[in-house]
């Protein structure tokens, strides 16, 4: 086996708000060699997400915080390097759990460990519209949302990674969609190349009107990734038997403490009659996980789903790249380019 020299950002400490440099540690170790049943992934694309706040904190959560002095959790997409299994080949592409990091062993059977095909689709893709943000929607939209054709749904974040594919699935459902997103080119992206049928920017529109003119028979299904204003505006024209599916909340990711924060849970379910709300997350579905990559991998080479990326150089700025999600810098899924294949 060759010997190679691996790179990684572990966690240096807890953030308090948003996450700062120090927080991160950059650290270099030697991969040693496989046991039968391993293969040895490169690391060639790095996905980040909003759900990686949380894993920062020690608040209660779904997911166990990253240990400080562990490598942050993340999604990748590389290429298989060294095998001990019959199961993965050298030259293989495959997604992982890998983590912020350049190489990882995987255990060939495990479940989070796949393969895909990067002549069907670019292999960023996988890390996003064809990958956990694609299921995201998938998942959240038909099996939480339960929308019947001529509703109307509401998108929080449009487009974004999520958001964006949510839209999509809404309209090919005949569902009248209204995506809600920040600044004239992603308003313009949301309308024009998504094919929402309205838009609303949370940066310049009076929401409560903006959202009135919108959805003129009232909102019977919002996708929250959002929390903050624009939930407070959405609760004000939900009907009766409305669905909440609730992907996540970034404006209160980085609030000081949490508990304090007043979050989707308390806009929907303070209301008189609330509506179905609950967090969802896309692993209850991972028996379905197949049903779903085939779907959205047919649907963008056939070009009926549409996605962008925002596709940034060099591990070592992950923490910095990181910062983009909570300002808006990033445009569609945010994807950290580590090393050519």
């Amino acid at each position: 086996m060759t010997n190679y020299s691996n790179k990684s950002i572990v966690l240096a400490s807890r953030p308090v708000g948003e996450p700062v440099a120090d927080n991160f540690r950059l650290e270099t170790t030697d991969i040693g060699g496989l046991e039968e049943g391993q293969v040895l992934i490169k690391t060639l694309y790095l996905s980040l997400d909003p759900y990686m706040r949380g894993r920062m904190s020690e608040a209660k959560s779904y997911a166990d915080p990253v240990a400080i002095g562990e490598v942050m959790a993340g999604e990748t997409a590389g290429v298989v390097v060294e095998s001990k299994s019959d199961l993965y080949a050298v030259g293989d592409h495959v997604c992982s759990r890998s983590g912020w990091q350049e190489y990882f062993v995987s255990d060939a059977k495990d479940p989070m460990t796949y393969k895909v095909d990067a002549d069907l689709v670019p292999l960023s893709a996988y890390l996003g519209v064809c990958g956990m943000p694609g299921r995201t929607a998938y998942f959240g939209l038909q099996s939480e949302g339960k929308p019947k054709a001529g509703e109307t749904l509401v998108v929080s974040a449009a487009s974004g990674a999520v958001g964006s594919v949510v839209g999509q699935i809404g309209k090919k459902l005949g569902l009248h969609v209204v995506g809600v997103a920040g600044g004239e080119k992603k308003c313009a992206y949301v309308k024009d190349e998504l094919g929402f049928d309205e838009v609303v920017d949370y940066k310049s529109d009076d929401l409560d009107a903006a959202l009135a003119a919108a959805c003129p028979n009232g909102i019977d299904i919002y996708f929250e990734s959002v929390g903050g204003a624009v939930s407070e505006a959405v609760a004000k024209q939900l009907n009766p038997g409305s669905r909440v599916p609730i992907c996540g909340f970034i404006s209160n990711y980085n609030t000081r403490d949490i508990t304090t924060a007043r979050t989707p849970f308390h806009i929907f379910g303070e209301l008189e009659t609330p509506p179905a709300h609950k967090f969802f997350l896309v692993f209850d579905y991972m028996n379905e996980y197949a049903e779903a990559n085939k779907a959205l991998t047919d649907w963008v080479t056939s070009g009926e789903l549409k996605y962008q990326e925002t596709i940034v150089d060099g591990l070592e700025r992950a923490p910095e790249y990181f910062s983009w999600l909570f300002s808006g810098k990033n445009f569609g899924k945010l994807v950290v380019k580590v090393a050519d294949q």
